[in-house]
């Protein structure tokens, strides 16, 4: 098993009021595990987030880098919800694997739009054996964006190859207007391309294709 580490955010959400909460602040629909956005109201990247429902609480995993903003974006909106937020990305190990994880005891296996994702306490932790070069040329040949080559606060999610991610009839959420605009007059900016060789402005190199982020003509 390839394993990837993730660098990634968790934070803790516990309260009667949590999937509607994180629900009304995400482009896709959460009424239970899932992968979504999170955006500024003008629809750029907040940071994009796994929402991992388990027994006692709600987990946001999300990239490391976006933590602070993430966490200032959600306590902002929380004022009279029954929601309490907790950071414990130190207590915990991210990775994302090629194929299914065993099932172990104390570890949480998602399947996220990355791909298989390992969420374990530090005592349970593995060593990443996939190399960048791999898998980089994983991400290219399956034009999947990640956090920091096409995924920035630059862009919104239909730019950058996250259209999966938002919800064709889901409405009211932060940044929503201006992604169903962009949707509705089929004009959106810019797009998510897989070229030949390692054209100038590439977000991502490959063996022999590279990702980049084009002008929608």
């Amino acid at each position: 098993m390839l394993v990837r580490d993730h660098s990634a955010s968790v934070l803790w959400c516990e309260g009667n009021d949590t999937l509607a909460f994180i629900n009304g602040l995400s482009t896709n629909l959460v009424d239970g595990p899932c992968t979504t956005v999170v955006l500024t109201p003008q629809a750029k990247i907040v940071d994009v987030v796994d929402v991992i429902c388990l027994p006692n609480g709600v987990a946001l995993v999300g990239s490391a880098a976006n933590r602070a903003s993430l966490l200032s974006h959600l306590s902002q909106r929380m004022l009279g919800r029954d929601v309490s937020l907790r950071d414990v990305s130190a207590l915990n190990q991210v990775l994302l694997c090629n194929v299914q994880p065993e099932p172990e005891p104390g570890v949480t296996v998602h399947k996220s739009f990355f791909g298989w994702m390992r969420i374990a306490p530090l005592a349970k932790s593995l060593e990443p054996n996939w190399e960048d070069d791999d898998w980089n040329e994983h991400r290219v040949m399956a034009m999947l964006p990640y956090h920091g080559h096409e995924i920035t606060g630059r862009h919104h999610p239909l730019a950058c190859g996250l259209e999966s991610l938002v919800h064709e009839q889901k409405g009211c959420y932060t940044g929503q207007e201006l992604m169903a605009r962009m949707r509705s007059r089929g004009r959106q900016g810019h797009r998510l391309v897989r070229l030949a060789g390692q054209p100038e402005g590439a977000t991502t190199i490959g063996r022999t294709h590279s990702l980049a982020i084009e002008r929608d003509s």
